[in-house]
């Protein structure tokens, strides 16, 4: 039974292992031919500024790259952060978008499940179904008036009085 999937997951590790191999050996040859590279700058340093100089200049150029592909890397992670800080908002807004759409879907269940379960609650339930059914084209204007001014995603944003992103130090929002 887990035979299967052992030699599944074997054969998936061993894809994943050959892919990156084929990757590293690719880079090898860029590697090495870095190496050369820098020993032939080394070299040209130190025939032309003495030993201790050309490689005082060749650590230099070597912290800079370094610091240089810290900021950038530093940088790129920071992007990386802040855009899986916006995406945790905006799956927690659709949590919530979804949790309040499921409550709503319960509330009426709750509430008929509480008339029927009171003393006479079945038969006022029974009255009142009777009441909507014969006046059904007046109870679906109502709903669809209702529907017309259900407040929606930006008419929230509008309400809570956000200011404009245009505003500068000083200014007021009214």
């Amino acid at each position: 039974m887990f035979a299967g999937l052992i030699n599944h997951a074997k054969a998936a590790a061993s894809h994943l292992v050959v892919k990156y191999a084929a990757r590293a050996s690719v880079a090898v040859p860029f590697v090495i031919a870095l190496g050369f590279a820098l020993a032939a700058i080394a070299v040209m340093l130190v025939e032309r500024f003495g030993h201790v100089t050309g490689y005082w200049i060749m650590a230099g150029g070597l912290a800079a790259i370094g610091i240089i592909a810290s900021i950038i890397v530093s940088v790129k992670e920071h992007e990386e952060d802040v855009a899986e800080q916006k995406a945790e908002q905006a799956d927690t807004k659709e949590v919530v978008s979804e949790a309040t759409a499921e409550a709503m879907l319960q509330v009426p269940v709750a509430l008929l499940g509480a008339v029927f379960t009171a003393p006479g609650g079945a038969t006022t339930a029974l009255a009142v179904a009777r009441v909507l059914g014969r006046n059904y084209p007046l109870v679906l204007l109502l709903v669809l008036i209702g529907a017309l001014f259900w407040p929606t995603r930006t008419d929230a944003v509008e309400d809570l009085g956000t200011p404009p992103n245009d505003l500068r130090p000083g200014d007021t929002y009214h």
